[in-house]
C-alpha cells in the first residue's frame, strides 16, 4: 500500500535510542481503546526487545513532515479452531493448515496475532489513515512474514461490540470462539474477548 511508511519499535529504539523513542510515542492518543494507547507507551518496547511481539510504526505525511498515524503489533500463537465455528471457504482450508485433534474435536494450528491495532488521534492525525487501511496494512504484513514462513491465516481478538465485530468482519476476518479475560487484562468491557480468524490471499 502506497502513501504510507512501516517503522519496526525494535528497529527504532536501536538506532535512534530508546528515550528519543519513548518521547515520540508519549504524544500518541487513542481514547477510543485506552488500552491500545496504554499497550504503546508502557509495553511495546519491552515486549519487542523479549520478542512478546513486535510493533510497526505507521507513518503518513503532513505538512512535509512524518505524522504517526498509527500502529499494530504482532505476535506468533498456537491455537485450535472447532470446525463446525467456520463455514464454507475457511473451514476447507484450514485443512490444509492445520492439524487436527479428534480428542478436542478441533484444528491446531500456529497463526500470527494482530495483538494491537490502533490510529493516533492527537493532532487529528487519525485522520490520515482509515480503519480499513490500517488493519489492510498488517494483513500484508502478515503475508510478507509467511512468504518465508509458511502459512495463510491471521487472528486477532477484540471486545464484543457489534461495531468492532462489523469492522472486522467487512474486512474478511470470521468469529471462531470466544476467550475469558486473563486476571491482568483490565479495563476491556465484558469477561471474553471475541476471536476472529481470516485466510490471506
Amino acid at each position: 500500500m502506497t502513501g504510507f511508511k512501516l517503522v519496526n519499535l525494535k528497529i527504532m529504539v536501536e538506532e535512534l535510542g530508546e528515550e528519543h523513542v519513548k518521547g515520540l510515542l508519549s504524544s500518541f492518543s487513542c481514547p477510543l481503546n485506552r488500552d491500545v494507547e496504554g499497550f504503546l507507551k508502557t509495553k511495546a518496547i519491552e515486549f519487542a526487545r523479549q520478542g512478546f511481539a513486535q510493533t510497526h510504526l505507521v507513518f503518513a505525511s503532513y505538512r512535509d513532515q512524518p505524522a504517526l498515524t498509527g500502529y499494530f503489533s504482532l505476535s506468533n500463537k498456537y491455537i485450535t479452531v472447532r470446525g463446525d465455528t467456520l463455514k464454507g471457504n475457511a473451514r476447507r482450508r484450514i485443512r490444509y493448515f492445520a492439524m487436527y485433534d479428534t480428542n478436542i474435536k478441533s484444528y491446531c494450528l500456529s497463526a500470527p496475532l494482530i495483538a494491537q491495532l490502533g490510529k493516533n488521534y492527537t493532532d487529528g492525525f487519525n485522520r490520515l489513515i482509515s480503519g480499513d487501511e490500517l488493519l489492510k496494512l498488517a494483513c500484508e504484513k502478515v503475508s510478507l512474514i509467511q512468504l518465508d514462513l509458511g502459512g495463510k491465516f491471521v487472528y486477532l481478538e477484540c471486545e464484543d461490540k457489534p461495531k468492532l465485530l462489523e469492522f472486522y468482519e467487512s474486512n474478511g476476518f470470521c468469529e471462531f470462539d470466544r476467550r475469558m479475560l486473563d486476571p491482568d487484562e483490565t479495563g476491556l468491557d465484558g469477561e471474553y474477548l471475541v476471536q476472529l480468524l481470516k485466510y490471506i490471499k
